[in-house]
């Protein structure tokens, strides 16, 4: 079979499409084809080694398409079954063993490829905007990259649980965040000191969460931003990590940090299969638009990464083996 390898980390070119081994279940696993690949940015720092893989690795948390075999132990799962996963590396590839608990049963109604454009950055907004911090009619949130998929997908679901949306893009972005139905669009490359403006939206009053994936470039003015015990939800870093911080900076207002994960929110099947459930029914009502932004050969997993960087996609990237 085919799949992406990195042996040394860096920069978009060190993903080598190549001839391997197909894997075969173990005990409690099963062996996946693989149908669509979603692409994240986790997938960035696991190739530049910001997060740090054993070498050499096949990058991918996400995918979807049809189990191939069972191992021993593995109970309510078949060969033919559609289903999806994230939380598992590897899916840069043709075929992937997967812990059969991680595979999410795909309705017959679901895409696969909306599946796997879907799961990791869905239930990321999911856990975020339910367990994280459990938004409530009235409550005032600030999204950055409000135009990337999680961005996007959280900007939905705040309005759906009523609250009052802040979000930031970049310029050739912010109609489609205003047509995701954010209630004001900052443009923080016109206007960096977003704190600011969102403290002058709100009369000094400020936000109750800043979800912020981007980290580095953001970090300090999104604290800038929060009410008094607001909570700061710093879930990636795109622009670089956040520099030490010193504690007593939260006692100002009394604020709340948090660096959650997807897995620190699905961390059993019951809670994984309930996240995926809401999401892909939000999904399939309508009630959650999904944007698909290309679809690319799995060989050229590389200028997926140099579109995902460029910050030019207003949507989810997918690799099709």
């Amino acid at each position: 079979m085919h799949a992406i390898r990195v042996s040394r980390t860096g920069d978009p070119s060190v993903l080598e499409y190549v001839s391997v081994d197909r894997p075969r279940p173990g005990k409690g696993e099963a062996l996946v084809r693989i149908e669509a690949i979603g692409v994240n940015y986790i997938d960035v720092y696991h190739r530049t080694g910001l997060y740090k893989l054993p070498l050499p690795f096949t990058p991918g948390q996400e995918a979807a398409g049809v189990v191939e075999e069972v191992g021993p132990e593995v109970e309510g799962l078949k060969g033919g079954d559609r289903v999806g996963y994230t939380m598992t590396p590897g899916s840069y590839a043709e075929h992937a063993v997967v812990p059969a608990w991680k595979l999410v049963p795909l309705p017959p109604a679901l895409e696969t490829r909306l599946a796997a454009a879907l799961l990791l950055q869905g239930m990321t907004a999911h856990y975020l905007v339910t367990s994280v911090y459990p938004l409530k009619p009235g409550d005032r949130v600030l999204v950055h990259a409000a135009a990337g998929g999680v961005g996007g997908l959280l900007v939905q679901m705040a309005k759906q649980r009523g609250a009052r949306v802040f979000g930031t893009a970049s310029t050739p972005k912010l109609d489609l965040v205003r047509d995701l139905g954010a209630d004001h669009v900052i443009d923080y490359t016109a206007a960096p000191e977003f704190d600011a403006e969102v403290l002058r939206l709100t009369g000094g009053a400020g936000v109750n969460v800043v979800y912020d994936s981007v980290g580095r470039t953001t970090f300090d003015r999104s604290l800038e931003a929060l009410s008094v015990r607001g909570y700061l939800a710093l879930f990636g870093q795109s622009s670089g990590p956040v520099p030490p911080l010193e504690p007593s900076r939260l006692a100002v207002k009394g604020n709340f940090l948090t660096r959650p994960s997807l897995a620190h929110y699905a961390q059993t099947r019951e809670e994984l299969l309930w996240r995926a459930r809401e999401v892909f029914e939000a999904a399939q009502s309508g009630a959650l638009r999904v944007r698909i932004d290309r679809e690319i050969p799995l060989r050229e997993a590389a200028e997926a990464h140099r579109l995902l960087e460029s910050r030019k996609t207003t949507g989810k990237l997918l690799l099709v083996p």
